[in-house]
């Protein structure tokens, strides 16, 4: 590894605000799609759970190898002077508010038919244009700074940037896209305005964009990993498939990832569901905003300090050990439909979303030393196409998360449909379905974590004299 830090400012606040701002700018989108865009096709627009399930299915397939040809584009193929990262995440920013819009189009007296195609196409042209975005912003954690606890810190704001669209899009948009009204069977009802949704991504889109220039503006890359090879084509992709699976702590990481992202990212709106039939009050849903990231602003104070001391795989391993316990216990807690069972709702996340909030925090640190494991190993410049395929299967896992809600609606009784009159047991049934998946992400990404994972704090003290 060659690093040009004398030619540059220093690393400091200006890069992690930044860096935190890139992360801000992609969840603006990807927030409102992954809370939203589920309810909006079933309950607004009409689409089965079945058909919506094979719609995510194929369309995430489509996005997981979109990935990896975007990436191997990003390392081959500068479109900018300057820098190798930051023109894709603008042309990407740009595309992103045209199919962010075009997502939440109200298509609902489309066919059925039309209703299935304008829904595949809108998600697939979106996919790319996130992909176009986020592919390179990933990629950047690696050459912005090679010390591993200035590594830490990017992935902590990182953390701060994910978290202030995911607040204003489950605290502030419920009160602007849930009605209350009465069904034909004459209950009080609460509904979601599907109409609201196409301004609201306009907004959130252009809002986006702005943030995503600032990152272009305040991040500087630092660390010039030279290639002992071109990287070209079909067999730069292939040998970079090989360093990926030949990378142990890459394989680790990465099945954490997907049962994080699967059994937890993708499944907010489940947790919709809850107070829209169980507690009958979508108000609220920012009660549960606070459970589930309570833990995580806890831990992004103390992340770095704790990390220094025993280690990132030591520090998530424990914590996500306690969020998986917490997840069988949350299957026997007695929930009730008021105040009381909503606290212990609450509390229920709060444990559940330990682990993951902090593997959340340190993910990307982990990553960006997965990367700078296979450098090591190959000689190879290849974090694009790397991190590209491991975005693959956080793609792959947001269909599989998905298709697993909407399998598991449609095994409840879930019928679609603004009007529609659910199952009497439906409340309950889905706030079931909602703590079986988030308790077998748990342990799915502790298991992984324990013991596939294998840079351990004797590892990244090298990184760190390496660095220095």
């Amino acid at each position: 590894m060659n690093n040009a830090k004398s030619s540059v400012r220093p690393f400091g606040w200006r890069d992690k605000l930044g860096y935190s701002m890139g992360d801000m700018g992609c969840n603006f989108s990807f927030q409102l799609v992954s809370t939203f865009m589920q309810l909006f096709y079933m309950q607004y627009i009409g689409i089965s759970e079945e058909a919506y399930a094979v719609i995510i299915l194929i369309s995430k397939i489509f996005d997981a190898i979109n990935d990896i040809v975007i990436g191997n584009l990003v390392d081959t193929k500068r479109i900018g002077k300057k820098s190798k990262y930051m023109p894709w995440i603008l042309l990407g920013g740009v595309t992103l508010v045209i199919f962010n819009v075009m997502l939440f189009a109200p298509v609902k007296d489309f066919s059925e038919w039309g209703k299935y195609a304008w829904c595949l196409i809108a998600y697939c042209l979106w996919s790319i244009a996130y992909t176009m975005v986020n592919v390179p912003y990933g990629s950047l954690h690696s050459v912005i700074t090679d010390d591993p606890q200035e590594k830490v810190s990017l992935s902590t704001f990182r953390s701060i940037g994910a978290a202030l669209p995911a607040i204003i899009v489950m605290i502030v948009l419920p009160g602007i896209v849930y009605s209350n009204t009465t069904n034909s069977a004459g209950e009080e009802v609460q509904i979601l305005k599907g109409e609201t949704l196409l301004p609201v991504a306009l907004v959130l889109s252009a809002v986006a964009l702005v943030v995503l220039w600032g990152t272009t503006k305040l991040v500087k890359e630092r660390v010039d990993h030279t290639s002992t090879e071109n990287a070209v084509g079909f067999k730069a992709m292939i040998s970079s498939a090989k360093s990926f699976f030949t990378n142990r702590a890459m394989v680790g990481a990465t099945i954490a990832s997907v049962a994080s992202v699967a059994l937890f990212n993708s499944t907010m709106a489940l947790n919709n569901m809850v107070f829209q039939y169980f507690f009958k009050d979508t108000g609220k849903i920012g009660i549960a905003m606070i459970g589930s990231y309570a833990p995580m602003i806890i831990f992004m104070a103390l992340i770095g300090k704790l990390t220094k001391k025993f280690g990132k795989k030591n520090v998530i391993v424990t914590a996500m050990f306690i969020g998986a316990v917490s997840g069988i216990i949350s299957l026997f807690a007695p929930i009730t439909p008021d105040s009381k069972g909503m606290i212990i709702y609450v509390l229920c996340l709060m444990g559940l979303n330990l682990g993951n909030a902090v593997f959340q925090i340190s993910v990307w640190a982990i990553v960006a030393d997965c990367i700078e494991v296979s450098y090591r190993q190959t000689g190879k410049s290849e974090e694009g196409t790397l991190y590209a395929i491991y975005s693959f299967f956080r793609k792959l896992a947001q269909g599989i998360g998905q298709a697993v809600v909407s399998l598991g609606l449609s095994a409840i009784g879930f019928i679609e449909g603004a009007d529609a009159i659910q199952p009497a047991t439906f409340g309950e049934d889905v706030m079931s379905l909602y703590f079986v998946v988030l308790a077998i992400g748990s342990l799915t990404a502790f298991l992984s974590m324990k013991f596939i994972y294998n840079i351990g704090q004797k590892e990244e003290k090298e990184f760190a004299q390496t660095a220095q």
